[in-house]
């Protein structure tokens, strides 16, 4: 089953600079897609059109089967909202609310987007914390938790709004090695249980080892995508072939 589909999209800031340029892509149910690339490639600026947190000029964007935006033309607010809630976006620097605890940092979309009951809010952010090994944490604040433990928060967040899809904008990027490592298993024990991903990512071996499908941006278009062996192994593009030789 198709869960995302990009045709053609294309975007340019308002200084003339062209940041995506004909991007397409699918990712089935249940597949991981690792996107790699140069820094300013426009790697998080396509995660950013795909969740709504920026706008794009031109093509089509579906998710789940429903058109965010067709030929440029964004579908209405309430099919734009139920699209939202389809998807959720795991940020490099993790965005948790630094005047709520653990807890409430889990349970204030589910009760405020969702219409969730507190009990059932805090019953679900329960049982992810326990799944992050970090149920004794629920009444710490962000400031008392490690870099790698925020990010575990902020993953349960976005798991507890129960999405079809997960993207993941270089989530070890503000860590150290010791705690990227925290945060490379939890993604991986998701793929595990199959959840659908889109993980953009400079831990070139990961992306290798966890992707079922690899797209390599530069200067802001797909030169090439395809199953990790074909990209990392079989690639015959220059550019591929000098970035891929400095990891």
């Amino acid at each position: 089953m198709e869960v995302i589909s990009v045709k053609n999209i294309n975007k340019t800031f308002k200084d003339g600079f062209r940041v995506l340029n004909d991007i397409s892509f699918t990712l089935n149910k249940g597949e991981v897609l690792g996107i790699i690339g140069p820094s300013g490639s426009g790697k998080s600026t396509l995660l950013r059109s795909i969740t709504q947190l920026t706008t794009v000029d031109e093509g089509t964007i579906s998710i789940c089967g429903q058109n965010l935006v067709t030929d440029g033309v964004y579908s209405d607010k309430k099919v734009c909202r139920e699209i939202g809630l389809k998807v959720g976006l795991v940020f490099q620097n993790f965005n948790l609310f630094p005047h709520k605890n653990v807890l409430e940092n889990i349970t204030i979309a589910q009760m405020n987007v969702l219409k969730r009951s507190r009990q059932e809010a805090e019953s679900i952010a329960r049982e992810l914390l326990a799944k992050m090994n970090l149920s004794e944490k629920e009444s710490s604040y962000p400031c008392q938790l490690s870099g790698g433990q925020q990010q575990r928060v902020s993953i349960a967040r976005a798991l507890a709004m129960k999405p079809e899809v997960l993207f993941f904008d270089e989530p070890t990027s503000a860590l150290d090695p010791e705690l990227t490592g925290e945060i490379l298993k939890v993604i991986r024990s998701l793929a595990e249980d199959h959840m659908t991903m889109v993980v953009v990512t400079h831990e070139m071996s990961f992306a290798r080892d966890l992707s079922d499908k690899i797209i390599f941006m530069c200067d802001g278009s797909i030169v090439e995508q395809g199953s990790p062996k074909e990209v990392f192994d079989e690639s015959q593009n220059e550019r591929i072939k000098s970035f891929l030789s400095r990891f």
